[in-house]
């Protein structure tokens, strides 16, 4: 009998496992779709309709098997500072969180001094594998990150003011005194952009291969790297800045001005697509979120922002300064200003950022770059003496997919995954506020009815006879005089309806006519055809 009952016990806790595991996977899986599915309904074309089920079909079966494979496959979590009764995270230093990692983890925090050649500004790769350097006196390097071995460095000998890698670790952009250069890994010149003037910041678009600068004259270009032509150049109008950052979500392109404002910009258009006033002084730094949907913007008002850009209103302010943002790939949000960097988190995962770690550099160390190392749990810092890397946990993403960003990809592997780049390149075109928007079905638009229309001309003609007149003297106020101008009103009113109507008949005649004449008629009924009049 104990036998039996236990037994009963296992058949009974069988499916709630089971039914636990499913809703995971359904949370899961919405993590991973693209968005909510397109309304087919009103489709009339019924091989479109049946080609984009189909699609959507294909999106629900990829978005369970990433789900799955987040679930079995999976080999590491991310993990957070947790602190313990009234202790606090932020008052944990670099030094404890060093003594308590593995020897591999500890490798990653240093410090690099160059006190001669910066300050200095750094980028990472997609894959976090290789790191550029570039010191404001000349000095360019790429670093393997692993190996922590210098792979090549040179002095160019003039002012650099960024550095950017492009698509991959064997060609990065220099921002330099006069030109930006484009040099391969070697350290040979490859390119001279002299149309773009003297550059302060890059930008690199990776899905549509552009190079985005911004030059002292407040002028923004973007280069196709592929065809070497210029895919845009605009004027902003707005004066000098030096703060600019492209959203990974969509590829728009954002600027900070002196006046408070952030404008975002596209290749296609000479005009900005949003333009919104941020702060009550000169934005000093920006960043994006990884899901494109929140900004953080900092002001010389002192105050750090976030938007939310789906309604372009303030989600939270803090208080405080910052000459540099940037967003880990887990939502963790850096700041740095003069020798302080903070690091902040959003606990309760409703957008609302608290202090998490800070860090103090050493005294007279002037912070000038912030960027979090994909994959790592990693945070680099470019100073006025050189650059240095510090552990914030939980910042990176714990597992990388092989197919979009392999830190240990072979040479033959990278040949394959830039021709794959290139073939799925994206054309500047795509580059829209709302990307979903491409592929959606646009509904069509529906006419008035008859009736609606009556409808509509009969109450604009009851407002216009109910429209109450002046008084007006010297015999301009008899009641003919009156009544001509309600007349002179209604039909005021009729116009637009009668014109439209018009047109609509001239165009149906033209079409019917059109339609008449590119139709041929059979032998036997030519005879009895309209003859076109002779000229």
């Amino acid at each position: 009998m104990g036998k039996n009952e236990e037994n009963d016990a296992l058949t009974k806790n069988k499916p709630s496992t089971e039914k636990d595991i499913l809703s995971e996977l359904e949370l899961k899986m919405k993590k991973y779709l693209r968005g909510e599915s397109a309304n087919l309904e009103g489709l009339k074309d019924k091989k479109l309709k049946g080609q984009l089920a189909i699609k959507e079909q294909l999106y629900g079966k990829s978005a369970q098997a990433a789900a799955k494979a987040e679930k079995w496959l999976m080999p590491s979590e991310g993990g957070y500072l947790e602190a313990e009764g009234l202790e606090k995270t932020w008052r944990i230093k670099q030094e404890t969180i060093a003594q308590e990692v593995d020897i591999s983890s500890s490798r990653k925090q240093y410090d690099i001094i160059l006190p001669e050649l910066g300050p200095y500004t750094l980028d990472f790769t997609s894959s976090g594998r290789y790191m550029a350097v570039g010191g404001r006196k000349g000095h360019l390097g790429i670093v393997d990150m692993i190996n922590l071995s210098l792979i090549r460095e040179l002095q160019v000998r003039e002012t650099v003011r960024d550095v950017v890698f492009l698509h991959n670790e064997l060609f990065f952009a220099a921002a330099q005194k006069k030109y930006s250069y484009i040099y391969n890994r070697e350290g040979t010149e490859l390119h001279c952009l002299k149309e773009h003037g003297p550059v302060l910041r890059l930008q690199f678009l990776k899905n549509h291969f552009l190079l985005a600068t911004l030059n002292k004259f407040g002028q923004l270009r973007y280069q196709d790297v592929t065809m070497g032509s210029m895919a845009g150049s605009f004027k902003t109008g707005l004066g000098r800045t030096d703060v600019m950052q492209v959203n990974p979500f969509n590829g728009v392109v954002s600027l900070g001005h002196s006046g408070g404002t952030v404008t975002m910009w596209k290749p296609t258009s000479s005009a900005p697509l949003v333009k919104m006033l941020c702060h009550q002084g000169p934005v000093s730094a920006l960043a994006f979120h990884s899901n494109g949907h929140l900004m953080a913007t900092a002001g010389k008002d002192k105050k750090v922002k976030l938007w939310d850009l789906r309604k372009f209103e303030v989600l939270q302010t803090l208080p405080g300064h910052a000459n540099t943002l940037d967003f880990s790939q887990k939502g963790l949000l850096a700041c740095g200003n003069g020798s302080l960097v903070q690091v902040l988190r959003d606990v309760s995962g409703t957008q609302n950022y608290s202090r998490y770690m800070t860090h103090s550099m050493v005294k007279g160390y002037q912070v000038g770059k912030l960027i979090f190392r994909p994959y790592e749990d990693v945070l680099g810092i470019g100073h006025s003496t050189g650059w240095s890397s510090i552990l914030i946990p939980g910042a990176g993403e714990p597992n990388f997919d092989s197919w979009v960003a392999n830190p240990f990809e072979t040479s033959k592997q990278r040949r394959e995954k830039e021709i794959r780049a290139l073939l799925d390149k994206l054309p500047p075109e795509t580059i829209m506020l709302d990307p979903s928007k491409i592929g959606t079905v646009k509904p069509k638009r529906e006419k008035p009815t008859k009736e609606e229309k009556e409808a509509e001309i009969e109450a604009a003609v009851e407002a216009a006879k109910g429209m109450k007149l002046k008084n007006k003297t010297k015999g301009r106020n008899k009641s003919g005089k009156r009544v001509q101008k309600k007349q002179d009103a209604v039909t005021r009113v009729k116009r637009p309806y009668l014109e439209q109507k018009i047109q609509e008949e001239e165009n149906l005649s033209r079409k019917k006519q059109k339609t008449s004449e590119g139709v041929e008629l059979p032998k036997s009924l030519q005879r009895f055809a309209r003859k076109k009049p002779s000229s």
